[in-house]
């Protein structure tokens, strides 16, 4: 990480009450529209979003509305004195946005992913007083994600933040992205002082997961949300799934609850040692029979090289990954959570195979 210093008061400023939330519309689509939702959740939001330009997947899709998009959302701080966000993926955005006095510009996830563009928005933004938040690239990739915010630092880029959304997968799950929660939790334990918002909308892609994800975030300690907001979600003209009313967005606000960090009551501290003792202790035992596993899996590798046989046994892993996945629901365990453990099991056990095999 970058010497230079991270400034998190523009996050104290603009935060309400304990809250920091960035509402608005996936995508702004007519002066009228902005306004009215602007106008419904100013009460309730920190920042304003809006997205004037939309990268899109395929070709054909609607791309949002462009730089005219802007005049509109300076009458939103002009009739609400909410401050704005757009997310920003070229430097002609970059000079764009700044022009129309953008408060908040967020790179997201399809730039992110890219360092070469990153640079070029962190060269133009160099030295800038705006807040500059970077969205996770869709891929699972922590060293990518913390690149790019070096990259910002090295700007002098001082206002910055991360936005967690998620990261895609080819496998079905009930997410659109898989929130990967360790991922950003890795972040928050290396480097404290950033502030991560999380984004349940991206996350889930569907209206009625929104509050169960963004209590989760709050319940690991998130610093804020990103929720996209819309008058007549199922009219929107993207990502209309996972839109919600301003009134849905007042009711989330006012159910989710903020954790306090610890306690200091004598009780709580011995009950919670005495959990994290337990835990201790049962995670070296998890580590002992992965390592006579591994052992087990040695033998198999030495076993197969005698025999010349193929590393991957296609069958006999259908075979386990079933039989594990039975028995998640038998000791009501998540069966998601469990195939993913046994994944990276039998990959690790495949690569120990491999160096057997091909070892001279």
């Amino acid at each position: 990480m970058m010497n230079t210093q991270i400034n998190n008061r523009w996050f104290d400023e603009l935060k309400k009450e304990h809250s920091f939330l960035m509402a608005g519309p996936c995508s702004a689509e007519t002066p009228e529209q902005v306004l009215e939702i602007a106008h419904e959740i100013k009460d309730a939001a920190s920042v304003f979003r809006a997205g004037i330009w939309k990268p899109r997947t395929r070709p054909g899709g609607f791309e949002g509305v462009g730089a005219i998009g802007l005049n509109w959302l300076q009458k939103v701080k002009e009739e609400t004195g909410l401050p704005l966000a757009v997310e920003i993926a070229t430097t002609e955005h970059v000079d764009l946005a700044l022009k129309h006095d953008i408060d908040v510009l967020w790179i997201g996830a399809r730039t992110s992913v890219n360092p070469f563009a990153v640079q070029e928005i962190a060269s133009a933004l160099k030295g800038t007083d705006k807040i500059v938040m970077l969205k996770n690239p869709v891929n699972p990739d922590l060293a990518l994600w913390l690149g790019g915010l070096e990259r910002l630092l090295k700007e002098d880029i001082t206002k910055v933040a991360l936005i967690h959304r998620g990261f895609s997968t080819y496998e079905a799950t009930k997410y659109r992205n898989v929130p990967e929660w360790q991922i950003p939790l890795d972040i928050k334990a290396q480097f404290p002082d950033i502030k991560i918002i999380n984004d349940p909308s991206h996350i889930t892609g569907n209206r009625n997961m929104i509050f169960e994800t963004a209590q989760t975030a709050l319940d690991l300690n998130f610093d804020g949300l990103m929720i996209e907001t819309h008058c007549n979600p199922d009219q929107a003209w993207s990502d209309a799934a996972q839109q919600i009313t301003p009134n849905r967005l007042k009711e989330i606000v006012s159910e989710l609850k903020v954790r306090d960090l610890s306690n200091s009551e004598e009780s709580y501290q011995i009950n919670i040692q005495n959990f994290r003792n337990e835990i201790d202790e049962l995670d070296s035992k998890i580590l002992k029979f992965l390592n006579k596993r591994m052992q087990i899996a040695d033998k198999i590798g030495h076993l197969k090289k005698d025999k010349n046989i193929a590393l991957f046994q296609k069958d006999r892993w259908q075979e386990v990954l079933n039989k594990m996945r039975k028995e998640a629901k038998d000791f009501e365990l998540d069966e998601q959570f469990i195939a993913a453990i046994y994944k990276a099991i039998h990959q690790e056990s495949i690569a120990r195979q491999a160096n057997i095999i091909n070892k001279k």
